[in-house]
């Protein structure tokens, strides 16, 4: 993983298109803002594409692409089924760029990437350097994305084995974790911990089970957390607190390793948008396709 990583981490930069489609970043920016100043809600769900594409096999469009006869589309996973949204934008985004470029020369690996630092910066996060040059799959699997995404039910250990299957440390999870400072969750993925975990505040959980009923309502929404379209620290100091929406978001802060860093977040802005868009930037280098390797798509749907 390492020497695949190394290699093709030389091949990313910040300034690919500088050349070939000097408007590109700047078309990208302008879609996403509109996008999230329409629905505050888009910011979260694009950010959540470009970790849930880069988690299966590496950061290379594949979410994107739709079912066909030879492909099972990652859409369809339990991570995404139903609650992955984002896609019509993504279109948008591609169409404004390749207007503006004359042909189709960013990949949607791209798009996802900057679209994401985007979301982040709209919703008044950090912004980082977006390293560019990723190519796009030809193919997808949901049975990877199964077995790739972390699920809300993990355990600590299964995220901290997740995050190193992927090359991420532990300070990646907690704070990569920080991107559900944003956004939204179906009762169905927490379900469980409001009504069956004991480290839930019991005032949190009593509210959760108005929205979140015992049988049904399993597409009903809460914010993962209480600024849920604002990007902050709220997420952690929630956590401190035994408000964690997710089992897996309170298993951060339950008596385990992870527990100081934590209560650093939950006290410094600065240090958490630092490490945030340090990880970021680690999280886009997973794999990508370069050089020959995969296409530029001219549909993010469909391989050419």
């Amino acid at each position: 993983f390492a020497s695949i990583a190394t290699s093709a981490l030389s091949q990313l930069s910040p300034n690919y298109y500088d050349y070939s489609c000097p408007k590109a970043l700047s078309t990208i920016k302008s879609v996403v803002e509109a996008s999230v100043q329409k629905e505050r809600r888009m910011g979260a769900s694009l950010l959540r594409l470009h970790f849930h594409d880069c988690f299966v096999n590496g950061c290379d469009g594949s979410i994107l692409l739709d079912s066909t006869s030879s492909i099972d589309s990652e859409k369809n996973a339990a991570a995404n089924l139903q609650s992955a949204r984002g896609f019509e934008v993504v279109d948008d985004i591609k169409k404004a760029v390749d207007e503006a470029c004359g042909k189709p020369v960013v990949s949607c690996a791209d798009i996802l990437a900057v679209a994401a630092r985007d979301s982040v910066v709209a919703l008044g996060g950090p912004s980082w350097k977006v390293r560019l040059g990723r190519r796009d799959s030809t193919t997808a699997s949901r049975e990877a994305a199964d077995a790739s995404i972390p699920a809300p039910f993990f355990s600590l250990s299964e995220l901290i084995t997740n995050f190193k299957n992927h090359g991420l440390d532990e300070k990646d999870l907690v704070v990569l974790s920080g991107g559900h400072s944003i956004g939204f969750a179906r009762c169905v993925t927490f379900k469980d911990h409001i009504y069956n975990d004991s480290n839930i505040d019991p005032n949190f959980a009593q509210q959760l089970r108005y929205i979140c009923p015992t049988n049904g309502g399993d597409s009903n929404l809460s914010p993962l957390d209480s600024t849920a379209a604002k990007f902050d620290i709220n997420y952690y100091s929630n956590l401190v607190q035994k408000k964690g929406l997710l089992h897996s978001d309170q298993e951060l802060f339950n008596g385990g390793s992870t527990d100081e860093l934590v209560k650093e977040y939950s006290d410094d802005t600065e240090d958490f948008y630092e490490d945030f868009a340090n990880s970021m930037i680690k999280m886009g280098n997973i794999q990508p396709l370069t050089g020959n390797q995969g296409e530029i798509r001219v549909n993010c749907r469909n391989v050419n």
